[in-house]
């Protein structure tokens, strides 16, 4: 287990533009559902989203920028008081420069604040916090802005222009692209800081790997043109099971009662199977992916700051975050709010 020792001083998100339900993606894939005689309404049925957030006309860098700009506007903290900026996206502006450079000039942030670009699939926020919190502890930063801009859009089109345009497509050979319709899109921004009394505290963290699974989900393309595909059923299996390992970990040091859970955000079957698993109890489940989707490296802080944003959380609540990359990583945040 590794030690945080960091407090969240604010978290912000920020929503997306529009959300499409699946019912509209099954319309608009009509002639391949009819051709391939398959059942509408399987996308809500499989995966409990009823629909997915899209930015329109919105790179990452400004969905970042967007969400950290409403953080600044919502808490008493001032652009010149962060001394580290982390872009965490799955998405990025560009190969080059870094997406973290364009926030940190549209922010406005110090020339001396340290700011680069760290992916880590959908754990690049629950990754970027591990490593701040070794620089906060050292003493290097006193405030560090974890920011990430997911957007489903280019994924989202370009799955839907292939299926209608290649006749070869089979019932088969159709079931790897059906992940790309879970994927939804949002922007959260975090500041943490040293362990301060009266604030949400970070204070441990565990890390697992099972690298020869990399194959199981590759996303590959431009920034406007985005390409992924999966192994839905094989990842969710050995995702399970090796986070099942890692909260094994995690449970041998840290025996706290926890009153919050909040789970990788993928669907409904994937959410239930992880619980049964783990045998969590879902009654204190936290979710976003009905409405928003798998909102890639934005889940875990998206469904922490709804949580936050609607009240659900109390002084001295014990939060656990568990989240699963492809790759495969899994890691978890241990939290007391």
């Amino acid at each position: 287990m590794i030690d945080m020792n960091i407090s969240l001083r604010a978290i912000a998100y920020l929503e997306p533009d529009e959300f499409i339900s699946s019912e509209q993606i099954e319309k608009d894939l009509t002639p391949v559902y009819d051709r391939l005689k398959l059942p509408y309404g399987r996308i809500q049925m499989q995966t409990g989203i009823d629909y997915r957030g899209i930015y329109n006309d919105k790179k990452p860098s400004d969905i970042s920028i967007g969400a950290a700009k409403r953080l600044f506007s919502k808490n008493s903290i001032k652009p010149e008081e962060i001394d580290l900026l982390v872009h965490a996206s799955v998405c990025r502006d560009f190969l080059e420069p870094s997406t973290a450079s364009l926030v940190h000039h549209g922010l406005g942030l110090r020339a001396d604040c340290l700011s680069f670009d760290l992916s880590n699939a959908c754990l690049g926020v629950v990754t970027s916090l591990m490593m701040a919190a070794d620089m906060i502890n050292s003493g290097r930063v006193k405030n560090a802005l974890i920011v990430t801009g997911e957007n489903a859009k280019p994924l989202l089109n370009k799955t839907i222009e292939t299926l209608l345009g290649d006749k070869t497509i089979t019932r088969k050979s159709i079931k790897k692209y059906f992940a790309n319709f879970t994927i939804g899109s949002a922007g959260v921004a975090i500041v943490v800081t040293k362990k301060t009394e009266g604030l949400p505290l970070i204070h441990s963290a565990t890390s697992l790997s099972d690298t020869a699974s990399h194959m199981l989900c590759q996303g590959d393309g431009s920034t406007d043109s985005l390409v992924m595909e999966t192994d839905s059923e094989e990842l969710m299996q050995r995702g399970i099971a090796l986070a099942k390992t890692n909260w094994t970990n995690y449970r041998t040091k840290n025996k706290k009662d926890i009153d919050h859970y909040i789970c990788h955000q993928v669907g409904i079957h994937h959410r239930n199977f992880l619980y049964k698993s783990l045998e969590l109890d879902l009654d204190k489940d936290h979710t976003s992916f009905d409405r928003y989707g798998n909102t890639g490296s934005a889940a875990l802080p998206l469904t922490l700051a709804l949580g936050a944003a609607q009240g659900k959380f109390k002084k001295g609540d014990e939060i656990a975050l568990l989240g699963i990359g492809s790759g495969l990583h899994t890691q978890m945040l241990g939290v007391t709010w």
